[in-house]
């Protein structure tokens, strides 16, 4: 049914075994067994097939393409595109206050494990800690969350973020720090770099560099929140690039050379 739905899907796109083995990187013979049922492609070959399509694996390996309509067509076509830029529903739910006023749910390190599961669930939130900040905008949804590990210097390690709700992924910038909820990560703070136009996917990076930058593709992603604001019992340790260092030494050899002045 695999090699039948690649066949499908490469005729309602007009195109040639050639071109699409080409932009697969696949030589057109290895790709023409994966259409006639030869061969079977790996995991790779399936999310990058998966990816140039812009159709979701279940719907891939799942559906019988030779049963569909019109319809069914245009909603499987359409699906990478509509879930990145929020047209498909995102169920969100979120606490408020006796004055109908939003509150900002508090994200514990104990609760991140559940948060993937519970994310839509109101019992899971009305256990949580929640607050407001006054500073933000009442016209936008935040969540916090309590950030793990050394991936994002200067912010340490129990730090608290607090993140706007992003409906539409595709139009966040790239370099933009966010909280990115997926489901085989959990809940990660990222420089989110945008490849959702192009590959369906995006690129996430640490500010530390010990930490090599991934990619996950969309339909691993659950929600996108950019960051706000932190709340931290401890002072960030910030370090100083390059073109500081050098101008603290010129200011401290001035200094120096000053203070022998007028000693002598």
């Amino acid at each position: 049914m695999v090699g039948n739905n690649l066949k499908l899907l490469r005729k309602k796109k007009k195109l040639s075994q050639e071109e699409v083995a080409t932009a697969l990187g696949l030589h057109r013979s290895t790709y023409s067994g994966y259409e006639n049922g030869v061969a079977s492609p790996n995991i790779e070959n399936l999310v990058a097939i998966s990816a140039y399509h812009q159709i979701s694996l279940d719907d891939l390996l799942k559906n019988d393409f030779s049963q569909f309509t019109e319809a069914d067509w245009l909603k499987v076509l359409n699906e990478f595109g509509n879930r990145a830029s929020g047209k498909q529903l995102r169920i969100l739910t979120s606490l408020v206050n006796e004055e109908n006023e939003e509150l900002i749910e508090l994200i514990p390190e104990k609760a991140r494990a559940g948060y993937t599961a519970g994310y839509e669930d109101l019992s899971f939130f009305e256990t949580l800690p929640h607050f407001r900040l006054p500073f933000l905008s009442n016209d936008k949804k935040y969540r916090a969350f309590t950030i793990m590990g050394d991936s994002m210097p200067p912010l340490p390690s129990g730090t608290i973020v607090v993140g706007e709700f992003v409906q539409d992924w595709t139009m966040v910038s790239s370099g933009t720090p966010c909280i990115v909820i997926t489901k085989n990560d959990g809940i990660v703070f990222k420089h989110f770099h945008n490849d959702i136009q192009a590959a369906n996917r995006v690129l996430l990076s640490s500010a530390n560099p010990l930490y090599e930058p991934y990619f996950v593709e969309v339909d691993d992603v659950l929600e996108v929140w950019k960051f706000r604001a932190y709340i931290a019992t401890d002072l960030p340790e910030v370090q100083p690039d390059e073109s500081q260092v050098s101008l603290a030494l010129r200011t401290l050899q001035k200094e120096i050379l000053l203070l022998r002045t007028k000693l002598n």
